[in-house]
C-alpha cells in the first residue's frame, strides 16, 4: 500500500509466508470456506416475513383460546453444541428448545419484552433505519431494567428467526480498536486509513465496509488495550510493517469478532493472538478461534479456526527465566475455568494447547504479558514478538 512504512527485510517473513501457504493449501483441500450453513445474511423482506410469521403464530394461538409461546433453541446447553475443526462451536440442526410462555408467571414478562423488541425491529427494518442496542434500552429503561436483558432478548430473537443480528438493523457500539496496514471505505463513504499513529475504532457496521486493502503479512489480535497501546507506543506496526493489529479490549464484542472474520475471509493472512498466560486469556483466544456457546447459532459468521496462539505461552515463562515473584497464583476460580476449558471438545484436536494448559495447571501460576517487562521495558516489541514471528513460535 502507498502508506506502508519500511519494515523488516523480506527474509524476515519467510516462515510467515510458508505458514500462509499451508493455510491456503488447507483451505483448498477443504473446498474453501464452509458456505451456506448456519445463519445467512437475510434480506429485509425475509426478516419482515419471518417476524410476520412469528406474530401470525401468536394470533393463531389466541384465536384457539390457547396461550401463545415462543420456541427458542436452547443456547446454554452443551448438548446442543457440536464442534467441527473447520467451523468451531456451532448449534446442531435438531437441538433442544425452551418455551417462553405467555401464561407463566416466570416467563410472561420475557414474552412481552420479546414482542416489544420484535415490534421495534420490524419498524427499523421496514424503514431501513438502524439503532444500537443502547438506543433500544433507552426507549423504556424502566421496563427493561438493565441492558443485559435487551442484549439477551436480541440474541434470542436472532436465534429464533435464524438471521444474524445485523440483519435485524440493530448495531452495537464498538469497543475494539484497529491499527496498521489497512484501508477501507465505510458505508457512508468515509475513507479510513488505519496506518496513523493512533488506533481507529472498529466500525459499528462491519457488513457495510468495502474496498478493504492491505499488504499485511499477518494480523495480531491483542487481548488487552494496555498491551495494544504499549505496542503502538513502541511503533510495533511500523517496525513489523506490513501488519495489522486489533484489540477487543478483553472479551471481544461482536463487531471486533466480525471484523477479524472479515479480514480472514478477504485476505487469508495468518492471524495470531497475544493473550495473558492465564485461563481468562485462553478463554478470550478460544472465542476468536472457535466461538462461544451463547453465539454458537452464528458461528459460521464469527469464528476463525485458522487463528494460532503466539503468546504468552506458559512454557515461555520457564524458557525466558521470568522470576517467580512476577507470577500470580491461580485462584480457585482460575482453576475451575482452566478445568472447564480442558474438557471442551476442541482441546482434543489441539495437543500443544493442552500441553501448555497442563503446564499452567501443574505450576498453579499465571502470568500477565507485562511480566516480560522484567527482562526489559520494550522486550515484548523488540525481542519477544519479532523472534516468535520470524522463527514460527506459535501453536
Amino acid at each position: 500500500m502507498a502508506f506502508a512504512p519500511m519494515g523488516p527485510e523480506a527474509s524476515f517473513f519467510e516462515v510467515l509466508d510458508q505458514h500462509r501457504a499451508s493455510l491456503l493449501a488447507a483451505l483448498k483441500r477443504g473446498g474453501g470456506e464452509p458456505a451456506g450453513r448456519g445463519t445467512h445474511l437475510a434480506s429485509s423482506s425475509e426478516v419482515l416475513a419471518s417476524i410476520e410469521n412469528v406474530i401470525q403464530d401468536v394470533i393463531t394461538s389466541l384465536a384457539r383460546n390457547e396461550a401463545p409461546a415462543f420456541t427458542i433453541d436452547n443456547r446454554s446447553s452443551w448438548e446442543n453444541i457440536k464442534f467441527e475443526d473447520s467451523v468451531g462451536l456451532h448449534m446442531v440442526s435438531h437441538c433442544t428448545t425452551r418455551k417462553i410462555k405467555s401464561d407463566s408467571l416466570k416467563s410472561v414478562k420475557n414474552f412481552a419484552l420479546i414482542l416489544k423488541i420484535l415490534s421495534m425491529i420490524y419498524k427499523l427494518v421496514q424503514s431501513n433505519t438502524y439503532a444500537t442496542k443502547r438506543d433500544l434500552y433507552y426507549t423504556d429503561s424502566q421496563l427493561f431494567g438493565n441492558q443485559t436483558v435487551v442484549d439477551s432478548i436480541i440474541n434470542d430473537i436472532s436465534c429464533m428467526l435464524k438471521v444474524p443480528r445485523r440483519c435485524l438493523h440493530i448495531l452495537s457500539t464498538s469497543k475494539g480498536l484497529i491499527a496498521g496496514n489497512l484501508g477501507y471505505i465505510e458505508e457512508d463513504g468515509t475513507k479510513v486509513n488505519c496506518s496513523c499513529a493512533t488506533a481507529v475504532a472498529v466500525p459499528s457496521n462491519i457488513q457495510g465496509i468495502r474496498n478493504l486493502i492491505t499488504d499485511g503479512k499477518f494480523l495480531l489480535i491483542v487481548e488487552k488495550d494496555a498491551t495494544f497501546q504499549r505496542l503502538l507506543d513502541d511503533n510495533f506496526c511500523n517496525k513489523m510493517s506490513p501488519c495489522i493489529m486489533v484489540t477487543g479490549k478483553g472479551v471481544p464484542d461482536l463487531n471486533t469478532r466480525l471484523l477479524v472474520k472479515k479480514l480472514w475471509d478477504t485476505f487469508h493472512i495468518p492471524i495470531f493472538t497475544l493473550v495473558d498466560a492465564d485461563p481468562h486469556g485462553i478463554e478470550i483466544m478460544c472465542i476468536y478461534k472457535y466461538g462461544s456457546m451463547s453465539m454458537s447459532f452464528e458461528a459460521h459468521n464469527l469464528t476463525v479456526p485458522a487463528i494460532r496462539w503466539l503468546g504468552l505461552l506458559p512454557s515461555d515463562i520457564k524458557r525466558l527465566n521470568i522470576p517467580k515473584d512476577t507470577l500470580i497464583p491461580l485462584t480457585k476460580r482460575d482453576q475451575m475455568k482452566l478445568d472447564s476449558i480442558l474438557k471442551r471438545p476442541y482441546v482434543t484436536c489441539q495437543p500443544f494447547w493442552r500441553k501448555e494448559m497442563e503446564i499452567m495447571a501443574d505450576s498453579k501460576m499465571k502470568a500477565e504479558i507485562q511480566a516480560l517487562t522484567f527482562l526489559s521495558s520494550d522486550y515484548l516489541s523488540r525481542v519477544y514478538l519479532p523472534n516468535k514471528l520470524k522463527f514460527g513460535g506459535w501453536i
